[in-house]
């Protein structure tokens, strides 16, 4: 498990380092996703015309694939994307926005994963349980339906991809099939607008670019985001001045508020 002292040392490498992070993201969360990545210290490319996609994407230290807007084209370039980076070594997440909600978006994700694999998978406990097989878990690409253990749904998704889930939620779990944590860090304000998962999802390419334990990578991009959503839902008055705050949150973040405010427990 990791503790303050790691987290806060991929956060100093990433403001030091400032990797740059491949991210093809959908269209709904581009901006805002990009906008993360900057205030949190690493640098975005979003290239998606599968003209290029491997080119940028060998020039990258992380890969982050996002199905939130997916098409034919789209997939065929994060599929050519994904296969690049297992070529050249580099590090990949893979956010399996809405799998569970259409049969289109959940075979890709589990061809992928069976084919291409990625070090991380970021969702919610929904599309996690979509993909350890559990049917009529999600409604839409955001809303989970029934009562679902997350933990157990994440440990299976690790154990059958040989990856690092990072189920997100009020309390999010990270684990490999073997251990896990469970992180505190967040606000209720974090779910209230578009995009905060997508976020989730490229910090943690920004942590994995600099650190390659994936499970440390995956907790230091949910620390940080939880730690920033703290800080700006305390400023804020609504989802409206919170989406702003958590940008400066996150560039003011430091390594003393991660050593000092960092919650997260073995499970």
């Amino acid at each position: 498990m990791p503790d303050p002292g790691a987290v806060a040392a991929v956060l100093e490498r990433v403001r030091r380092e400032q990797p740059l992070v491949h991210v093809i993201t959908n269209f709904v969360t581009m901006n805002a996703v990009a906008d993360a990545l900057r205030a949190f210290g690493a640098r975005p490319v979003m290239a998606h015309a599968i003209e290029e996609v491997a080119e940028i994407t060998a020039a990258s230290r992380a890969l982050v694939l996002n199905l939130g807007t997916p098409s034919t084209e789209r997939l065929q370039a994060m599929r050519a994307s994904g296969e690049h980076a297992r070529a050249c070594g580099i590090p990949v997440v893979l956010d399996p926005v809405g799998v569970g909600a259409s049969q289109f978006r959940t075979a890709w994700a589990l061809d992928f994963l069976a084919h291409t694999g990625a070090q991380v998978v970021r969702g919610n406990g929904g599309e996690i349980a979509a993909l350890a097989g559990r049917r009529g878990a999600m409604s839409g690409v955001d809303g989970v339906i029934g009562d679902i253990d997350v933990a157990t749904e994440s440990r299976a998704v690790a154990r059958a991809f040989t990856t690092t889930v990072a189920a997100t939620g009020a309390t999010s779990l990270v684990t490999d099939g073997l251990h896990a944590c469970a992180i505190q860090n967040g606000h209720p304000f974090l779910p209230t607008i578009t995009g905060t998962g997508d976020m989730a999802s490229a910090l943690i390419g920004a942590c994995l670019a600099v650190e390659r334990n994936a499970f440390i990578a995956a907790a230091s991009g949910l620390i940080a985001l939880g730690l920033a959503g703290e800080r700006a839902g305390a400023a804020a008055r609504g989802p409206g001045s919170f989406r702003a705050a958590l940008l400066d949150a996150l560039y003011g973040l430091t390594t003393q508020q991660v050593m000092d405010e960092s919650r997260f427990s073995q499970e």
